[in-house]
């Protein structure tokens, strides 16, 4: 059987004077980059420029909306309600799609960020707020959500294309979760132990989490940092672990239908 998979990285997250990422260096490995949109992490001249180099590089796009907090990247639980959460995401989705069409691109997904990303995982009000937002401005978008979330079953049920995402250098939890990054062990950071994990999720849709357990997992696409450590050695031995392994490698508008 032929596998196929997305490899996406979070990009666009510098600000101002401030460098985060190593986007040029990582873009040539990934099949799509998710560009945050000015809540969490990035600014106007980021957002063009990064579309720019995702254009330059022939990568698709989509948007990295999140809380509009600064401070904290995105990553603080924020007491919003299902309303405010669909104005920030119609409102990020917006601005970057006017990036987009000025370099003559669209957008292929969405992809929340952080603790929104893990709040709509378990929580159907937020989820069904993030899903109509997307619907309502491009109901073609491809909603990125992780493997078995309340956003994903939510895209479904409102007949909004949808993707599966697992995590690269992530740990997972039994119910399917992220691990906290408050938990010394919610990265994986040993290469070898990353590849191994994100060929066997795509071939063998299985995962061992921090109890040792082996869940099911679906994976559309794969999702490398670009802000680690080794975020460059990570990107380019995954591919190259994909490619080895027979998995081909596309942006999930090729294969999302």
């Amino acid at each position: 059987m032929q596998h196929t998979v997305d490899l996406n990285c979070d990009l666009g997250e510098s600000f101002g004077a401030y460098t985060i990422g190593m986007d040029a260096a990582v873009i040539p490995f990934i099949t799509s980059a998710n560009i945050a949109c000015g809540y969490h992490a990035s600014d106007p001249l980021v957002m063009d420029k990064t579309v720019a180099l995702a254009q330059q590089n022939g990568i698709q796009i989509g948007a990295h909306p999140g809380f509009p907090d600064l401070m904290g990247f995105g990553r603080r639980n924020l007491n919003a309600s299902p309303q405010e959460v669909k104005a920030y995401v119609q409102y990020q989705l917006g601005a970057l799609a006017a990036f987009a069409k000025a370099h003559g691109m669209r957008l292929q997904h969405v992809k929340p960020h952080g603790a929104m990303y893990n709040m709509a995982a378990k929580d159907e009000a937020l989820a069904q707020a993030i899903c109509e937002a997307v619907a309502s401005v491009d109901d073609t978008l491809i909603l990125l959500g992780l493997s078995g979330s309340k956003m994903l079953s939510c895209a479904a049920a409102m007949g909004l294309k949808c993707a599966k995402e697992v995590f690269a250098d992530r740990a997972y939890m039994p119910d399917g979760a992220l691990a906290p990054r408050s938990r010394p062990d919610a990265m994986i950071t040993d290469e070898k132990e990353a590849i191994a994990r994100v060929v066997r999720m795509v071939k063998e849709g299985k995962v061992r989490t921090v109890t040792g357990e082996e869940i099911a997992i679906q994976a559309d696409s794969v999702c490398v940092h670009g802000d680690g450590e080794k975020a460059l050695i990570f990107t380019q031995k995954i591919r190259e672990a994909l490619t080895a392994a027979g998995i081909a490698v596309a942006p999930m508008r090729e294969f999302i239908k």
